[in-house]
C-alpha cells in the first residue's frame, strides 16, 4: 500500500488508538538510536505524527496494524481493556 492509503486508514483513529497501535510496533523493533532517529526526523516535536510514522512503517514491514497481524499481535498492553 502507499503512504496516503495509510493515511486514510489512520485518519479514523482517534490519538489514544494510535498511541496503542504504535507501542504494539516499536516494542517489536530493535531498541537503537537510528531506529528511533527516522521517525524523529519525519515527525519533529509533534507526537501525533510521530505514532503515525512508527504505524506506517510497521504496517509497510508486515502488512498491517500492529493489532491485527505480525509479531504486535502477540504485544500485551498493560493497559489493554
Amino acid at each position: 500500500m502507499d503512504d496516503e492509503l495509510w493515511d486514510v486508514i489512520l485518519d479514523d483513529y482517534n490519538l489514544r488508538e494510535l498511541q496503542r497501535e504504535a507501542a504494539r510496533a516499536i516494542s517489536t523493533m530493535k531498541a537503537d538510536n537510528d531506529s528511533i532517529y527516522k521517525f524523529n526526523k519525519v515527525a519533529h516535536h509533534n507526537s501525533q505524527l510521530w505514532y503515525r510514522a512508527v504505524i506506517k512503517h510497521y504496517m509497510e514491514e508486515h502488512g498491517g496494524l500492529p493489532s491485527e497481524m505480525g509479531p504486535g499481535v502477540n504485544v500485551k498492553l498493560m493497559l489493554d481493556d
